[in-house]
């Protein structure tokens, strides 16, 4: 499972929900990923120390700031570009493998005490955000392993 987190003043996905000062979190759900990866991934996001503190140094958690997440199925961020020039989604979760998957990371974020509003599983989406930093940090949980 992968997920780029990014630290905004406020995002919207149309179709879908929108929130204020948070973290817009694009998902990527693999093939091998598990209900225990998604709640890994979802404790890590909600305790991630990226908000700054009163020195200005990155000391507090989306828990921490009260901030909200919103959440973007985005199977690309599975893409395989290494041979040719189309990149290869055979390494993403199938969608009724994904969507599951994607719904149990959402759940565990609001079971951490966030807030959550979510994009629109497979639909095609405009998503609108202001980066607060910029801060976009990639979390892979196989690199964490």
């Amino acid at each position: 499972m992968k997920a780029v987190v990014q630290r905004v003043t406020r995002a919207r996905s149309i179709p879908g929900g929108a929130i204020g000062t948070g973290v817009l979190i694009l998902l990527g759900v693999a093939a091998h990923d598990s209900v225990e990866i998604a709640a890994q991934l979802a404790e890590k996001v909600a305790k991630l120390r990226i908000f700054e503190n009163e020195a200005g140094r990155f000391d507090k958690s989306l828990l921490d700031v009260t901030g909200e997440a919103l959440v973007v199925s985005q199977f690309t961020l599975l893409a395989d570009a290494t041979k040719g020039n189309r990149p290869s989604f055979t390494g993403a979760a199938p969608p009724e493998t994904a969507e599951p998957l994607y719904e149990r990371f959402c759940a565990a974020l609001r079971e951490q005490g966030v807030g959550v509003a979510q994009g629109v599983f497979g639909a095609r989406m405009a998503v609108e955000l202001v980066n607060d930093g910029p801060v976009t940090i990639v979390l892979d949980l196989d690199a964490l392993r």
